[in-house]
């Protein structure tokens, strides 16, 4: 039986609103079991005790759960004002045989972190990003901005080429507070000049979430004999015998990943690899690992 967080479940429910809600209530109700247990809504609200850190602060309740030390934030620690950076390239409109594109499932998934920054209060703000950056929505936490951001999200197409590293420029020259920016992209552009915008925001002072979203065929290339393809931008094709480019496509997208992983933990950013077959509580999982790794 599917998942009831599964794309193909949640696509089921036609508005994205009542999408995210469901999406998070699962999620939230999985940690309950999960090794996060104890922390639910408030998780967090709390942070692993590092060195320096008065030893009256650490939470013992949530020890005694977790057997670990954690110690809970101030008030000027957990508010964070994020934003929504998706990826509008023709390219993630893509799907092979998934109910979801890849910018659907992007756009879930933001949904998703919207509604649960929004129950922590947390401002959000939401840009795409094309050839130039658009400054969608300024990052609000006012209890009418949910369904602002969602009513955009869903107006929202991916259409055109997008220069990612300028516009991860351009966000890095934008934004004057500390922000986490949560990317949403296929990364389907030069690595280089895209890590080195992604640099230029963490030296900016942000923190950073990659959500690197690929179609569940990108990842598992499921084809056989002689297949023509072609580049959803340029409209350019080529045709190859799938059977004998696998191994070597597959080696190349391990590459891939493995650059960007290990580029972006040099970088202290949180990099998440996905793809549009994986169910959105295991989404956000990956999400919280990972910012429980960076504190």
């Amino acid at each position: 039986m599917a998942s009831l967080l599964s794309p193909e479940s949640i696509q089921q429910i036609k508005r994205l609103d009542l999408r995210a809600r469901m999406v998070v209530r699962g999620f939230l109700q999985g940690l309950h079991s999960s090794p996060f247990h104890g922390f639910s809504v408030q998780f967090s609200e709390h942070r692993r005790y590092n060195q320096g850190d008065d030893p009256k602060l650490i939470d013992w309740l949530v020890y005694a759960k977790t057997d670990k030390y954690y110690v809970k934030r101030f008030e000027a620690e957990t508010n964070l004002t994020g934003y929504l950076a998706i990826d509008l390239s023709q390219s993630m409109g893509f799907t092979q045989s998934q109910s979801m594109t890849k910018f659907e499932y992007a756009t879930c998934l933001a949904a998703s972190l919207t509604y649960l920054m929004t129950m922590q209060q947390d401002p959000v703000g939401l840009l795409t990003l094309g050839e130039k950056v658009r400054a969608e929505l300024p990052a609000r936490s006012r209890r009418g901005h949910l369904g602002d951001v969602m009513a955009r999200l869903t107006q929202m197409k991916p259409e055109g080429n997008t220069d990612l590293a300028a516009s991860l420029t351009q966000v890095a020259a934008m934004l004057k507070h500390h922000s986490l920016v949560m990317l949403f992209s296929d990364l389907l552009d030069d690595p280089e000049t895209t890590l080195s915008a992604l640099a230029r925001l963490r030296h900016g002072g942000h923190d950073v979430i990659v959500f690197h979203i690929l179609d569940e065929a990108e990842v598992n290339f499921p084809y056989d004999g002689p297949v023509q393809f072609e580049d959803s931008e340029t409209n350019e094709t080529i045709t190859v015998d799938a059977t004998g480019f696998r191994e070597d496509y597959l080696a190349q997208l391990n590459e891939f990943r493995d650059n960007y992983r290990e580029r972006c933990a040099n970088l202290r950013i949180d990099y998440v690899p996905l793809d549009t077959s994986m169910p959105f509580d295991k989404a956000l999982t990956e999400y919280l690992m990972q910012r429980q790794k960076s504190k």
